[in-house]
């Protein structure tokens, strides 16, 4: 059984304005966070700030220290060095009163299979002092139609769902999310898009690691990438690797054959080819950066710069 998701059934209240928080109001503050599993840096020196309310999206490839950051933000890994303050307090020192602040969805989840989907959200719900209503919730994440089926007999999205609402049951102040959509279809996943943002709007503050960037761009108020255990940039989806001043390129039709441009001032080029041809541009296309462009970029960059092995 995952100890993360399970609390110890004792009655504590939640306090409004935590005496320990920052005064800038942060949820998230790591400093100079490192971990090593024996000669190997899985997380080495990274710096990492979340603001109350924040949507931050942690991106990476396999290996680059995001498992193994959030596990510790979490409360469930030791660090071998640095600050950490995460809802006020140090989650490597904090009690049962911190921890049933913080919400966690995980990649894999087996407990309570024999359950049924009500009877593991009431469940659940017994080990926090404010739950929200279980059949709200079982609602929210779409499983109402499932509530009294039994957890081994659940597709793969709809276990992700369940996970879902097991993170959310407690009212979390702060709500980490580790591939929350794995298995969803793109109906679901979108559906699920509308939750998360709901959660934001009522002041949960989301902590995501996610594979699908089309999903950090959706949800994200602002992205982290890490790799080899540091933090290569941090900044809005759209604005992350200066993605807003990045050229543009400019596509357009000749005899059938294709031109491309890439310049800083697409608009300019556009004039030009309309006065150039009269009108309209055959096959005219303006197309900027991707995230998964930038995203590769820094990575590709990052790598460059050190050939170190890499843990999760």
């Amino acid at each position: 059984m995952d100890t993360r998701t399970s609390l110890p059934a004792v009655a504590v209240k939640r306090q409004k304005g935590h005496a320990g928080l920052m005064g800038n109001d942060l949820v998230v503050e790591a400093k100079g966070l490192r971990k090593s599993y024996g000669a190997v840096a899985a997380v080495d020196g990274l710096d990492l700030e979340m603001a109350r309310g924040e949507v931050l999206s942690l991106l990476g490839p396999n290996g680059a220290g995001k498992t193994t950051t959030v596990e510790i933000l979490e409360g469930y890994r030791r660090r071998d060095n640095g600050e950490v303050r995460v809802l006020g307090e140090d989650p490597q020192r904090a009690g049962t009163e911190w921890r049933a602040r913080r919400g966690i969805v995980l990649q894999n989840n087996e407990d309570v299979a024999d359950l049924s989907v009500s009877e593991s959200v009431r469940h659940f719900a017994r080990f926090y002092p404010s739950p929200a209503d279980p059949a709200d919730v079982i609602e929210r994440v779409g499983l109402s139609a499932k509530r009294d089926a039994r957890i081994r007999t659940l597709s793969g999205g709809q276990r992700r769902r369940l996970d879902v609402a097991l993170g959310i049951i407690g009212g979390p102040e702060l709500l980490f999310l580790d591939e929350p959509t794995t298995g969803f279809d793109p109906e679901a996943r979108r559906t699920f898009w509308d939750l998360v943002r709901d959660l934001a709007k009522e002041g949960t503050s989301v902590l995501l690691t996610t594979h699908y960037l089309e999903e950090a761009e959706a949800l994200a108020d602002r992205v982290a990438v890490i790799n080899h255990g540091r933090l290569v940039e941090t900044g809005p989806p759209g604005e992350l690797g200066g993605r807003q001043h990045a050229p543009a390129q400019v596509s357009w039709l000749v005899q059938g054959e294709w031109r491309h441009v890439k310049t800083p001032q697409p608009t300019a080029l556009v004039r030009q080819l309309e006065e150039t041809f009269g009108g309209e541009v055959p096959g005219l296309t303006v197309t900027r950066p991707s995230l998964e462009d930038i995203y590769l970029g820094l990575i590709g960059a990052a790598a460059g710069e050190s050939g170190e092995e890499q843990l999760a």
